[in-house]
C-alpha cells in the first residue's frame, strides 16, 4: 500500500549521481520581442556531494536539442562560442534548505565568463527504489530550480533590431533545472 510523501530531508551523506534520462536543463528567451523560445540541453552531467553540500554540473553547448541550423548559429562566436568554450558549468558555494524550499548559490561559467548566480526552487526525497534485474536498491532525491541571467553579463551581446525598432531577442534568459539524483543504499 502506498503512503503519502514524507517531509523532504536533504541528505547529509553520500555522493549522489545525476540520472540524465530523468533530468532536464532548459532555457527560455524572448524571441521577436513577443514570443518565448524554449530549448533544452541533452545529456546534462551533475553530482551532489551531500557531506560537502556541493552541487556541480555541466552541459555541452553542442547538446542543444534544437534543429541543426539554429544549433550551429547559437554555437557560433556570436552567441555561445562553443569551439572555444564547449561547456557551461556550475559549482555551488552554498545550499540552503528550508522545509522543501531550496536556494542554491554558486558560480556559473558560460562562454568563458564566471558569474555568481542564485537558483531557487524545491527539493523532494529521499525515496527508495527497489533494484531490478540484479541492480542494487537505490535512493533518490530531486531538485527543481530556476534562475534568470542577463546574457550580456556572460558576453552574449548579439541582437538585432526588428522592422519596428524593437530588439529581436531578450537579454534575460530563464534557466530551469529539473534534476533527479540517485545513490546506492549501503
Amino acid at each position: 500500500m502506498a503512503t503519502e510523501t514524507p517531509t523532504p530531508t536533504l541528505p547529509t551523506t553520500g555522493i549522489w549521481e545525476l540520472d540524465p534520462y530523468h533530468s532536464t536543463v532548459a532555457y527560455r528567451v524572448t524571441h521577436h520581442a513577443v514570443g518565448s523560445y524554449r530549448d533544452r540541453f541533452t545529456e546534462p552531467e551533475a553530482t551532489f556531494d551531500a557531506a560537502a553540500g556541493k552541487l556541480k554540473g555541466s552541459v555541452k553547448v553542442d547538446n542543444m536539442a534544437t534543429f541543426d541550423m539554429l544549433k550551429e548559429h547559437l554555437a557560433s562566436d556570436d552567441y555561445l562560442a562553443a569551439a572555444k568554450h564547449p561547456t557551461v558549468t556550475f559549482e555551488s558555494s552554498s545550499i540552503e534548505a528550508d522545509g522543501n524550499k531550496l536556494t542554491v548559490t554558486g558560480d556559473m561559467t558560460l562562454r568563458g565568463v564566471t558569474k555568481q548566480v542564485t537558483a531557487t526552487g524545491t527539493f523532494a526525497g529521499p525515496s527508495r527504489v527497489a533494484g531490478w534485474e540484479g541492480a542494487p536498491d537505490t535512493q533518490h532525491i530531486g531538485f527543481d530550480l530556476k534562475t534568470t541571467i542577463d546574457r550580456r553579463d556572460f558576453g552574449v551581446t548579439e541582437n538585432n533590431e526588428l522592422a519596428d525598432g524593437q530588439l529581436n531577442l531578450g537579454w534575460d534568459v530563464e534557466i530551469d533545472f529539473s534534476l533527479e539524483f540517485s545513490s546506492p543504499i549501503e
